[in-house]
């Protein structure tokens, strides 16, 4: 009897050290799993960063997208495009001087392209971010980049225009609000503009066209080009008048140079 009472102290005795090495036991599992679900996060989150970094220095031009000049990079977003003669506009979103440009000759622009005799040809740039700081031009270009896969560059750049903040302020920056100007531009698809805006799926192509600007040294913004010669005196010594002149002759020069079919 003795026995059989020492034996049963010693198993009540342990059963509170079982249960207790039990329970460490499952803290242990648990912390190993929730380590894993943290690793797996963990992995994920640089996954997304890698691929976010990656895009906004991917080189993916727009649709529709042709090479301009001697470039082999399709640089140039054409509007319309037709023969014989080739207009190509600089322009920053964040340059006031782009702005009035484009606001100004906008008639001027829409009657050549109307003409069926010229192709305009758009290079966005980002100049005004290096000189006033900021990323609100690149972000800008990049989000008008994504209107053109849609086919609303124009549309779209008409909303940048006309809510262009003074160059020192950086509001263009602010995806929200670059989305919000796509839906006043009308006929874009949201979901596709706001996951190329947020993605940076442009981001490369713009800083590329950048760059190539920036090589090239053209000069003060907006600059224009006929047939990939530089307008001297630039884009402030134009005038519509002057300009739809200057494109005549060249027409007249591309229709003359061309051969004329023999009658039989």
């Amino acid at each position: 009897m003795a026995a059989l009472a020492k034996d049963k102290a010693r198993k009540e005795e342990s059963s509170p050290q079982q249960a207790s090495r039990s329970s460490q036991g499952k803290w242990r599992n648990y912390a190993v799993i929730a380590g894993g679900i943290a690793v797996v996060y963990g992995a994920a989150a640089l996954l997304g960063h890698s691929v976010r970094d990656s895009r906004s220095t991917t080189v993916e031009a727009p649709t529709s997208a042709v090479a301009s000049g001697t470039k082999k990079t399709k640089l140039a977003l054409p509007v319309k495009p037709t023969v014989p003669v080739t207009l190509t506009i600089f322009e920053d979103p964040r340059n006031p001087h782009s702005r009035d440009f484009a606001q100004r000759f906008a008639p001027t622009l829409d009657r050549l392209l109307a003409s069926g005799q010229v192709q305009i040809n758009y290079r966005l740039v980002t100049q005004s971010d290096k000189r006033y700081g900021g990323s609100g031009a690149t972000e800008a270009a990049a989000a008008a980049a994504c209107a053109q896969d849609q086919g609303r560059l124009s549309a779209y750049m008409g909303q940048i225009w006309k809510n262009q903040p003074a160059p020192t302020d950086d509001a263009l920056k602010n995806r929200k609000l670059l989305i919000a100007l796509a839906k006043k531009a009308g006929k874009i698809n949201h979901d596709d503009f706001s996951l190329c805006v947020n993605r940076t799926e442009r981001m490369g192509w713009v800083k590329e066209s950048q760059a190539d600007y920036a090589a090239a040294g053209l000069g003060e913004l907006p600059i224009v080009q006929i047939n990939d010669r530089t307008i001297p005196g630039g884009a402030a010594a134009l005038t519509p008048s002057k300009l739809n002149t200057l494109v005549n002759k060249e027409v007249q020069k591309a229709m003359a140079s061309v051969p004329t079919t023999p009658q039989s």
